[in-house]
This record gives structure tokens, sequence and C-alpha cells, in this order.
């Protein structure tokens, strides 16, 4: 059985270098947009009754003049499932033990004009090993060629490493990112995969080469949007409509995100958790 220790740190260092990347290009805006704002960066340990080492993580949250509120979370913990949730984590039911490293981020938006986004990628293990992540646009004010630019960039990425990837993927993300409830999407897609096995090295190197690939069109494409649109000025309207479509995305996240649910369910940082949530949001 391969010891995925290695494979684990590997991943480790790269979500937290492109943390650094991101963070490092995100305040780079808001100089361009006459603000100091940093991120600000808290770390938290995981506690977990038997388990000398449970991980942990670091939290990094900006509020400034762009970004009303970005957090940028890179966690690296490992323990014991429940046999509850075990049952509904794959390969957990043959060994309910985990370790999971990934990154995690969130960012809402001043200007209604500039699109919310969100973008995670992790590796896990239990009886398994796998990738698992993506990236989806959510615009209060939807412009055609944004979510183009957005998907094209996506597109680029996933024809790298298979051709079947990106349909997929879209299609999983549509069907992922919907609200039943309210029967709407949350956003205008993007890709999601989850499961992206692991049985040897070579495959390992593959999926985290795709990972890998995944981070850097975000980080590519979605600063080339902020700048297009931040200038933009907006109506009072604009931003009540904004308000309420982050009602939205509160309720997709707190009733059917499985990120949130995971966090919850082995007791993760609840700030780092709830990061996710806008500053402000209004219920018509």
């Amino acid at each position: 059985m391969i010891d995925w220790t290695p494979h684990t740190a590997r991943a480790k260092d790269w979500f937290e270098s492109l943390r650094d990347r991101i963070c490092a290009e995100f305040e780079a805006i808001e100089r361009e947009a006459g603000s100091d704002a940093g991120f600000e960066y808290i770390g938290w340990d995981r506690q977990e009754a038997g388990n000398e080492n449970p991980g942990g993580g670091v939290r990094g949250v900006m509020k400034g003049k762009v970004f009303e509120k970005v957090g940028v979370n890179v966690s690296t913990v490992s323990g014991q499932f429940s046999p509850e949730f075990a049952r509904t984590i794959h390969g957990a039911d043959e060994n309910p033990g985990f370790t999971a490293t990934g990154i995690s981020l969130v960012a809402h938006m001043t200007n209604p004009h500039v699109p919310a986004v969100h973008m995670n990628t992790r590796f896990l293990t239990t009886g398994k090993a796998w990738f698992g992540g993506g990236a989806d646009l959510n615009p209060p004010i939807p412009y055609e060629e944004d979510t183009e630019e957005f998907h094209a960039r996506f597109r680029a990425a996933c024809a790298a490493h298979n051709p079947t990837y990106y349909e997929r993927f879209k299609k999983w993300a549509d069907e992922y990112f919907f609200i039943p409830h309210r029967n709407v999407a949350r956003g205008v897609g993007g890709i999601f995969y989850d499961h992206l096995e692991c049985a040897d090295d070579p495959e390992w190197d593959r999926n985290f080469a795709f990972t890998k690939d995944v981070g850097e069109a975000f980080l590519d494409v979605f600063p080339r949007i902020v700048r297009k649109r931040m200038g933009q000025e907006w109506t009072p309207a604009e931003k009540e409509a904004q308000l309420e479509w982050r009602g939205r995305y509160v309720e997709f996240n707190l009733v059917y995100d499985r990120g949130t649910l995971f966090g919850l369910k082995t007791g993760g940082n609840i700030d780092a958790i709830l990061m996710s949530l806008p500053p402000e949001v209004k219920w018509s």
C-alpha cells in the first residue's frame, strides 16, 4: 500500500505557494484602486481527542476597496471520520482514517459589476487517494463576455490534460452549483471535479499536474475580469440586486455545500469554514 504522506506534503506546499501568489495579486489590485488593504493571516489548530497530530491551517482575510471581503484558506488535517459521516465519504468505508490538504477561496466584491468567485482544490486520502476541486463564477450582473472568458480559460486548462475533462467537469459544476429550493443556478458555472483517483505515482503526478493547472487558470483569468469591471459605476438598484443575490449564495453554502459540511464534521475552524459568507446580504 502506498504511503501518501510525501504526496500530501508536496500538495500542501503547492497550495500554500498558490495562496501566496493569489493574495499578492489581489493586494496589487487594491493598490491600483488606491487602497492599502492587505490580508490578515490567522493560524488555527485542529483538536481531536487521542490524535497527536490533527493538523490545522491558516485563514487569510482581506477587506478592501475592490474586494469587499475575500478569504483564502489553506489547511492540512488528519484524523478519523465518525462512523456515520464515513459512510458519505469516498473510500472511507474501507478506512475511516483520513488526511486532507487544500486551498479554498471565496471573494465577494464591492462593485456589483464585478463577479464574486469561488475556487478550491484539494488532495484527500482515506482507503483511496484522490484530487478534487474547481472554480465557478458568481456574477450578480452577468456579462456574457466575462462568462465566456472564464470558461475559455478553464476549457484550455482541461484540454491540456484530457479532451473529455471540460465537458464532464462543466456539466458537474452546472449540476452541483444549483439551488433546488430556488430552482436557479448559483452563478454562471465553471468546472467541478472530485474523486480523481490516484492508484500509483504516475497517476498521482498526472492528477496533481491537472490540479495545479486549475489553480494557474484561476490566477490568470479572474484578476483580468476584476480589472476590467472594478472601475464601472453602479446604481443603488444594482447594489440592492447584488445584496439580494448574495442571499442565494448563502443558502447554497449553508444547505448544500460539501466543503462546509466536511469542515463542520471534521472539527475545522468555524471562522475558516464560514469565511464564504458575504459581509452584507439581504433577503426580499
